[in-house]
């Protein structure tokens, strides 16, 4: 007969004791094949748990339906989208417009009829390389903030406040642009249905030209910023191929742009529309000589003389470091 085994060393028998406490166990907490404790004390298969996930859920629904009803009411979601509907091939044509328009044509913009033969809209800019868009205006407003903030950092004229303090300036300027766009179309009776949208994606691609101004400017003057000969010729050039790219010559003998000429630009069809639609009849009719005149003027003013005074503006930058 044999004798039986040693007992086990304690050692051994506190590490049976404390094994793998992922492992199952057993309700008399042995490593035998007992009943499996459910996951959580129970507590996912609990009624009241499961009625305040169904409540939790309920409520982050109705939250999300509410906030995206009310941000519907300010801005069209859907037409929003079709602004930043871009590829890589119109971002870069488009820039290329954007700083040298002279000698691009035609600046119509492309329509397609709807399925019920009737009613047309506007292609996407991904289609449509006279098309305005929010990619570029969004990304060239960012970077202007980026690179005025970056510029001053290499002139040593950076302090803590100036990245607040340019784009505070850049956005009170959009927006100071916009509300006046929009009373003068008031005043003017200018209605378009996407009439918003548009000028604010108009209004951002002046950010382009002051981008150029900057960059070129600061390597001309050898950073010395915006000012002499050198910066006054780099932004009289892009004020101007903005200017032009907004809306061309007008002929101010007759006081009116012509209809027929490929030399309107991006904003006619937006304040120069050739019918104007009432809104209380649903009736289109023709825009009168002296109302086409009026339209005519503010366009004009718009592109050259407010746009140089918010250039201007935007593309001034300081020389030397801050005075302590």
């Amino acid at each position: 007969m044999r004798s039986p085994p040693p007992p086990a060393p304690q050692q051994q028998q506190q590490h049976a004791t404390y094994g793998n406490p992922y492992q199952p166990q057993g309700r008399g907490g042995g490593g035998g094949g007992g009943p499996m404790q459910p996951a959580f004390g129970g507590f996912m298969n609990d009624q009241t748990a499961q009625m305040g996930f169904q409540l939790g859920k309920n409520a982050a629904m109705a939250g999300q339906e509410y906030v995206e009803q009310n941000f519907n009411r300010y801005v069209n979601v859907s037409a929003l989208k079709h602004y930043f509907n871009v590829s890589n091939s119109y971002v870069l044509n488009k820039l290329f417009i954007v700083l040298f328009p002279w000698r691009h044509k035609p600046w119509s913009r492309q329509q397609r009829i709807s399925s019920n033969g009737q009613d047309g809209y506007f292609l996407p800019p991904r289609e449509d390389i006279n098309s305005p868009d929010m990619y570029i205006p969004v990304m060239a407003f960012v970077t202007y903030i980026l690179l005025s903030t970056l510029l001053a950092g290499i002139r040593g004229a950076f302090h803590p406040e100036l990245l607040g303090l340019t784009a505070t300036t850049a956005f009170a300027i959009v927006i100071f642009e916009i509300l006046g766009l929009k009373l003068g179309c008031y005043l003017l009776s200018i209605s378009n249905e996407s009439q918003l949208l548009d000028l604010v994606a108009y209004s951002g691609y002046k950010f382009v030209g002051i981008i150029v101004t900057l960059v070129i400017s600061e390597v001309l003057n050898r950073g010395k910023g915006t000012g002499g000969w050198a910066g006054w010729t780099v932004f009289g050039y892009t004020f101007l191929a903005n200017a032009f790219f907004l809306v061309g010559i007008v002929d101010f003998e007759s006081g009116i742009t012509h209809t027929n000429s490929p030399q309107l630009r991006s904003l006619k069809y937006v304040l120069l529309p050739e019918n104007s639609t009432d809104n209380t009849r649903g009736a289109m009719h023709t825009v009168a000589r002296s109302q086409r005149n009026r339209r005519t003027q503010f366009l004009f003013l718009y592109s050259y003389v407010v746009q140089f005074v918010f250039m201007w503006i935007l593309s001034r930058q300081e020389t030397g470091p801050k005075a302590a």
